[in-house]
């Protein structure tokens, strides 16, 4: 940890939130760059714990990350009243800021209704593009056999063919994210199927490499259809059962973003990039059991690729357990913070 670093952590931790953020900061700081909800899993989740609404507030949230200087923000909405989204889109066009919403697939037609209301509202805050997933989880740790695996694919995408018309008819685009469930070519034969220019992807620059995936053709794969980014760098270390996988600040992993960046605008020109930082603990990847290859469709070559890559990267990773709640928080922070500062200065955003 360097001196800035130790300095910074301590200085958040000794002072109330306010003037924590405010010396999280930088002077110049204005970004093109929106930053995911996620990217503040830990203060949402201490919000949660103390009862308050905090960061799940879209107005609170979009007020946070207009003093970081980002240039938008990628959200849960949730279906709000119409006095509301007025205030939220009033000030996202006051503050100069783009707006992309998050939202849950229809789990049947009865929820088609949930889903319709949470369209609507997204909509009417100023929203095109709303991200989605398939699976909430992990391919390989949700699902112990390959047939568990088809029926919940078959689900998924049911959902998706639910969802389908409703964004249609209300002229939203459906983002699903590569979510460390379906590999690039098994998404873009999904879009093959449910054919409609209203549902493309949300292309995460770094979750496929749990699917022993090269970062690189992922993006280049995705592009075209590519509605939105989560734009993250990511390091990796051997470990017995396969490997971890961690999310870094930008510029401090081993992805090629400005070659990721160039790839997806010369395929979407106007697409807009997020930062999701989620500052957690590695992520396991057990490539290495049999579990893990229950579900897999990766092939020898992939795995061999993955692991001689990881081999050969030697960055110790960063771990969150084991400092205090506070600490936590401000470290949280700095990731957001210097993220958004990496791409500012050398990724044009």
């Amino acid at each position: 940890m360097n001196g800035d670093r130790r300095q910074f952590l301590a200085t958040a931790a000794a002072l109330p939130l306010a003037q924590a953020l405010s010396a999280a900061a930088d002077a110049d700081k204005h970004t093109r760059l929106g930053v995911v909800q996620y990217s503040y899993a830990i203060r949402l989740s201490a919000d949660r714990a103390a009862g308050k609404t905090g960061f799940s507030d879209p107005l609170a949230f979009v007020e946070h990350c207009h003093e970081l200087g980002a240039g938008g923000v990628q959200l849960g909405i949730g279906a709000r009243d119409k006095d509301y989204l007025a205030d939220l889109r009033k000030k996202l066009d006051a503050y100069g800021m783009d707006l992309e919403g998050s939202i849950r697939l229809p789990k049947d037609r009865a929820d088609g209704e949930r889903f319709t209301a949470e369209v609507r509202s997204a909509r009417d805050a100023g929203a095109k593009v709303l991200r989605t997933v398939l699976f909430g989880g992990r391919r390989y740790e949700q699902f112990a056999a390959a047939a568990d695996f088809r029926r919940a694919r078959e689900q998924a995408e049911q959902s998706a063919a639910l969802a389908e018309p409703i964004v249609a008819k209300h002229d939203m685009l459906l983002a699903i994210e590569n979510h460390k469930d379906y590999r690039a070519g098994e998404l873009m034969d999904l879009l093959r199927r449910l054919d409609s220019r209203h549902v493309g992807l949300c292309v995460d620059t770094g979750n496929s490499i749990a699917l022993l995936e090269d970062p690189l053709e992922v993006v280049r794969t995705l592009a075209p259809r590519a509605f939105t980014v989560h734009l993250k760098d990511m390091a990796v270390a051997e470990h017995d059962e396969g490997f971890l996988l961690a999310e870094v600040p930008l510029g401090e992993g081993f992805l090629d973003l400005p070659k990721m960046i160039v790839l997806l605008r010369a395929a979407r020109p106007a697409i807009r990039f997020n930062l999701e930082m989620i500052t957690r603990d590695p992520l396991r990847v057990p490539c290495l059991t049999d579990k893990y290859w229950a579900t897999a469709t990766a092939s020898g070559r992939d795995l061999a690729r993955t692991l001689t890559m990881v081999r050969k990267r030697k960055q110790t990773l960063p771990r969150i357990s084991g400092h205090e709640r506070k600490e936590q928080l401000a470290i949280e922070e700095e990731n957001v913070r210097k993220s958004l500062s990496y791409a500012r200065k050398h990724l044009e955003l």
